[in-house]
């Protein structure tokens, strides 16, 4: 009998799938080497593939322009190696678990994003992103954990509860940018996976790191899809005590496929000022309008005609000007109304632009903070809604200006899917919700943060806040329920829950191994039938198995009744994934295939009997022929 196929339970390597492609494309460039350890290894031979694509490979120490740091190969290794991990959900720390499609994953946000990156490929409409600044007191991802931990503890650092190090990145370090190069790259590289092809990422960032987050993304997105740099005015008044304050920040705006842009970005809405610069003196019947300029720079001979008003005023462009169009085009306009003269019909032709035919507004790299927000405002924001005197959170971004990137980033009716992995007192989700109950939007967010310990003697600390997540959690708690709260009918379906995971050790148990692993170091693969960590739950398991068979990790998930054996199956968008860890006999087998799932997903050694194992393909040929079968 075939036994069904094996779940892998991990993240694939993505070197694997690169060479595999280059294997398929040019299979005469496969070749074999001997490593630094002796060993025969895959290679790609270089001469080889530059003849088979015709034109010039750079390889050895030839020069080039590039952009490179310390230890730049091991990121691109780290962003593609694969790890085994499991995202565990914690229902006691969610709101509205069963019913909520939007995410707040604890973690090292590079584990979680290689998580996330199979089922979430090419998904994220919009991504933003409030990195370390790296300004020498940021904590930075340590990803290298050599060194003992007398060396940890004199670089000041911290382990967060996943084991991860936390170092802050002092400017005395001879690595300094370095390291915060490494923290970055790898990530930016999981994330693009992420991202649609019309999908957009927004980076916040100052002075201090820009100039090298530019050159990264530059690679890692190609300089051809940089957007714009905008320049959010941060403050409403110098700092005192610099000659010099900074009075900014940036927002490094990348596309992942700029033939999309036109698509992927929308026109800033209208305020309530905007619209009231549009008149209408002259009971125009298509409305108010505003008037601009009829003449255009340039000397066009077609263009230079002369102009009679309707009160009998002459007028011919400036020198070195002309008229905006030609003739023809002039008079058809003056016969729609669409010419204006002025009140006494002498005026200087201008041209009417109507309310009605302004959807909304362009966006420019100028973003002042009477528009979107300051750092005082956030700070402010985050006080009123904890009802706390003092800040718990250093450096929050106000709603104002996640609002305006959520706006001009993502559609209201698409259930766009907004990410944050740097998401620190959740601010994106905050204007997720905001925004979504201002326009009757169907925006979605996955929220991802490090649970960074907050420091004793801090007002966090001190109001029951032991990490960031916490603050994170309560903020989007408190702000879901005041916007629903003032918004009242109009957002009765208004989403405001969010489900828990956690990042964790895979479910499987320590020693684990591929079947390709267990057949070379030979080990009996019957005694490791249950590799399933004892203190894991049926519920831990399914998300781990969603994240393999690419089920969105907000799937509606719904509980069978408990069967005679103790068991209960779980089903995941409407019998789409139907699985069950418990004991599992034959009726169950056949309750569940006749459901006809597209996945039907069991534990190895639940079978109740060797019977019920032996008639476990023959129900589902019977019943479900079509039903992908699989077994961790």
């Amino acid at each position: 009998m075939d036994k069904p196929e094996k779940l892998a339970m991990q993240t694939p390597n993505l070197a694997d799938g690169n060479f595999a492609a280059l294997s398929r494309l040019f299979p005469n460039a496969v070749t074999e080497t001997i490593d630094e350890n002796g060993a025969i290894v895959r290679a790609i031979d270089a001469d080889v593939l530059a003849q088979e694509i015709n034109t010039r490979v750079i390889a050895g120490r030839e020069e080039r322009y590039q952009f490179t740091w310390p230890d730049k190969k091991k990121s691109v290794l780290l962003a593609n190696a694969s790890i085994a991990a499991a995202l565990r959900p914690c229902r006691e720390e969610s709101v509205d678990f069963d019913t909520t499609e939007n995410l707040y994953i604890e973690g090292d946000n590079l584990d979680v994003l290689k998580c996330l990156r199979e089922t979430y490929l090419n998904k994220v409409k919009m991504i933003y992103i409030d990195p370390p600044y790296n300004t020498g007191n940021d904590f930075v991802y340590e990803d290298d954990f050599a060194g003992d931990a007398d060396e940890f503890l004199s670089r000041d650092g911290q382990f967060d509860e996943q084991g991860n190090r936390l170092v802050k990145n002092l400017d005395s370090n001879g690595r300094f940018h370095t390291d915060w190069l490494n923290m970055m790259y790898p990530r930016l590289r999981v994330a693009r996976d992420l991202l649609a092809e019309d999908g957009v990422i927004f980076i916040s960032i100052d002075d201090g790191e820009q100039a090298q987050l530019r050159k990264i993304c530059d690679e890692i997105f190609g300089s051809q899809n940089f957007v714009a740099q905008v320049i959010w005015q941060k403050r409403t008044s110098p700092d005192a005590r610099k000659k010099i304050s900074a009075g900014h920040e940036y927002v490094i705006i990348y596309a992942k496929n700029g033939d999309y842009l036109d698509s992927a970005l929308n026109l800033l809405s209208l305020t309530k000022s905007d619209a009231e610069n549009f008149k209408n003196p002259d009971h125009d019947p298509h409305g108010p309008w505003v008037s601009s300029d009829f003449t255009a720079q340039g000397y066009r001979p077609n263009q230079m005609y002369k102009i009679v008003t309707p009160g009998g005023a002459e007028y011919t462009p400036a020198e070195g000007r002309c008229w905006k169009n030609v003739e023809s085009i002039f008079l058809q306009q003056v016969a729609q109304g669409r010419m204006w003269f002025g009140i006494d019909g002498k005026g200087v032709p201008r041209r009417k632009t109507y309310l009605s035919e302004r959807p909304g507004k362009n966006v420019w790299t100028w973003w002042p903070n009477n528009e979107v927000g300051h750092t005082q405002e956030a700070t402010q924001e985050l006080k009123a809604l904890f009802e706390h005197a003092a800040p718990l959170f250093d450096f929050p971004k106000p709603v104002r200006l996640l609002r305006r990137i959520v706006e001009i980033a993502t559609n209201a009716k698409e259930d766009d899917l907004i990410l944050d992995f740097f998401s620190g007192s959740a601010t994106t989700a905050h204007a997720v919700m905001q925004l979504n109950a201002e326009d009757g939007g169907t925006r979605k967010f996955i929220m991802v943060q490090l649970p960074e310990l907050t420091d004793e003697k801090s007002e966090a600390y001190k109001a029951g806040y032991k990490n960031i997540c916490e603050i994170g959690k309560e903020r989007i708690r408190r702000a879901g329920k005041k916007i629903k709260d003032e918004a009242g009918l109009q957002a009765q379906d208004l989403d405001i829950g969010f489900r828990v995971l956690k990042l964790d050790s895979s479910n499987m148990k320590d020693v684990y191994y591929t079947p390709e692993q267990y057949e070379k170091l030979g080990f009996d693969l019957e005694g490791f039938k249950d590799n399933i960590k004892p203190d894991r739950t049926d519920e831990d398991l399914l998300f781990q198995v969603m994240l393999e068979l690419d089920i969105p990790l907000s799937a509606k998930i719904t509980q069978g009744p408990e069967t005679s054996n103790g068991s209960r199956t779980f089903s995941v968008n409407d019998n789409n994934l139907i699985a069950c860890f418990g004991q599992v006999d034959t009726a169950l087998l056949t309750e569940i295939a006749k459901k006809h799932p597209y996945y039907a997903v069991f534990r190895d050694s639940s079978f109740i009997s060797d019977s019920a194992l032996v008639n476990f393909e023959q129900v589902f040929n019977t019943y479900s022929p079509n039903t992908t079968r699989r077994v961790l």
